[in-house]
């Protein structure tokens, strides 16, 4: 394309479309061969052709912006982007799809900085700024109006025959390819990320309609308002944690020094996140809805459980080490703990550990008037900077990998540094029940549960955001604990053995909402009792 000469629009048009197929597909097109067979004899011939229709779809998309002074933008910006795609989808085996692009343009600036490094900064280099300046230079013949439209219209019509013939020639071979591996449509660039941004922005224009009220008629059960002791509820909301890493869930690293020799902590074993991102998750637990008629237009649409906890008059604040609550806390009063302060001995340079979350906190509980609620949101186990996570002193498995490009690490040294991160988790979750247990004149609980899991390797798979329907266990399966102290479970009049006996069943974050309504004696029309994890283990609400 690089020439003094002017080249045909259609020339540029294919030659983009060939270079996006091949150069920044990497991953699609090694998923796509291990689905159709490998390189058989008939397997090449499919891959061959496969290849040609994806080219043929492409052009066929970028004759329809090849006009003058549209093209080469549309162009650079593709380069661009996918470019940026491609080094994601190659380095830690992302797929891309709406959920994935919410996160992505929800993560704050420190958090998305963490991704950045000479690897990223090579590839969109060669494969983004590179193509991009040779499109910018190159001279484009779009030829007179009437001859460029012709040719379109007909670039379009024999595109559309060719790609109608292809899939009835092979809609065998590829129809269970495609319905096995639903990863595949999320690994295509740069359709994939273009079908993303759709996705966000039609959400967001969704969101944008009146909010419906929820559990107006929220109120404290009669017992509960006759005790005089005051109440305090630590909702602690973990990052990034999987289940099976914790050495409570048999995890063969002691990661849970802390909370395995706690004889009064209750802790569930089987628990199924609601997505596999921060973006999707926090909306969805902290809603009514549940995942399965859960979508964020409706979550964006009514309150939700901090809403309901309000309307039953208990006092309410979010404590946030994270990248805010996603629309959850809407008229709660709001701490932003994550950005660090000069001397403060929780903090670095570039952000806070967690155990910020808990400095000042007993001042505010002996400061609260009546029954406080209070989330902490962690910084958790977020990667891909694992080691940033945690203090010094929790370096315990080693050698933890300190780099960003997985592919400079170990798997073993990858899992080393996100393990020392349960510990320090393990370490933070047992100091905040030490200080709500320094508060004996208090009926005070603890609820502790991870809003998605991660990937460290399985399958070739790094970090979280999968696509749910095909989403690795590892992103899904999360932990989930509770503590009382006796005075709150006097309060209740739990059982403890019925509670304990409930450590293997099948949970999900559809049971968060009505369990916390539940734990609290909050009566209201909104809540389910199917769906507490102590109905049955306390009294009669």
């Amino acid at each position: 394309m690089f020439t003094k000469y002017r080249v045909k629009s259609e020339y540029v048009t294919l030659a983009a479309s060939a270079l996006l197929c091949l150069l920044y597909n990497q991953k699609f097109w090694t998923t796509f061969i291990s689905a159709t067979g490998g390189w058989t004899m008939s397997g090449a011939a499919l891959i061959g052709f496969s290849f040609i229709i994806i080219v043929i779809l492409f052009n066929a998309c970028l004759t329809l912006v090849s006009f003058r002074y549209m093209l080469k933008p549309v162009l650079v910006v593709l380069f661009l982007l996918t470019s940026i795609a491609a080094y994601f989808t190659d380095q830690y085996g992302a797929t891309i799809d709406k959920s994935m692009m919410q996160n992505v343009l929800e993560t704050d600036v420190r958090e998305a900085s963490e991704l950045f490094s000479y690897s990223l900064a090579t590839t969109v280099i060669f494969l983004g700024v590179v193509p991009a300046a040779i499109v910018i230079a190159t001279k484009i013949d779009y030829g007179n109006w009437r001859e460029g439209l012709a040719r379109k219209f007909l670039i379009i019509s024999v595109s559309c025959m060719a790609l109608a013939l292809f899939v009835f020639a092979f809609y065998k071979t590829l129809a269970p390819a495609f319905r096995q591996h639903r990863e595949l449509r999320y690994l295509l660039a740069p359709t994939n990320y273009i079908q993303a941004i759709n996705g966000v922005r039609k959400m967001k224009a969704a969101r944008q309609g009146v909010v419906t009220p929820l559990g107006t008629d929220a109120r404290k059960s009669s017992a509960w308002v006759q005790n005089p002791r005051k109440t305090v509820t630590l909702i602690i909301l973990g990052e990034t944690a999987r289940a099976a890493n914790f050495s409570l869930n048999g995890y063969a690293r002691q990661t849970n020094p802390m909370l395995g020799q706690r004889n009064d902590l209750f802790n569930f074993t089987n628990v199924q996140s609601c997505g596999t991102a921060t973006a999707v998750s926090v909306p969805c637990v902290f809603s009514s809805l549940g995942r399965e008629n859960f979508t964020d237009e409706k979550a964006g649409s009514q309150q939700g459980l901090m809403a309901v906890l309000k309307y039953a008059q208990f006092s309410l604040l979010w404590r946030n080490n994270n990248s805010g609550c996603k629309g959850t806390c809407e008229g709660v009063e709001y701490e932003d703990l994550s950005i660090p302060e000069p001397g403060s001995s929780f903090c670095g340079t570039d952000e806070c550990f967690d155990e910020r979350l808990l400095a000042g906190l007993e001042k505010r509980i002996a400061a609260a008037d009546s029954d406080l609620v209070v989330v902490l949101h962690q910084k958790g186990s977020h990667g891909p900077a694992y080691w940033r996570r945690y203090p010094a002193k929790f370096a315990r498995f080693g050698p933890a990998c300190q780099s960003t490009m997985f592919s400079e690490c170990s798997t073993e040294s990858i899992v080393s540094a996100y393990d020392n991160t349960v510990l320090y988790t393990d370490y933070v979750i047992d100091q905040a029940i030490r200080l709500l247990s320094e508060h004996r004149e208090i009926d005070s609980s603890l609820i502790y549960f991870a809003d998605h899991g991660e990937s460290l390797g399985e399958k070739n798979l790094f970090l979280h955001g999968a696509p749910y329907v095909i989403s690795p266990i590892e992103q899904r399966h999360v932990p989930l604990m509770v503590w009382m102290s006796d005075g709150f479970q006097k309060r209740i009049n739990l059982d403890a053995a019925c509670l304990t006996a409930r450590r293997d069943t099948a949970l999900s974050h559809d049971n968060i909402f009505h369990s916390i309504l539940g734990m609290l004696q909050i009566q209201t029309k909104v809540y389910n009792p199917t769906l507490d994890l102590f109905a049955g283990c306390t009294h009669a609400r």
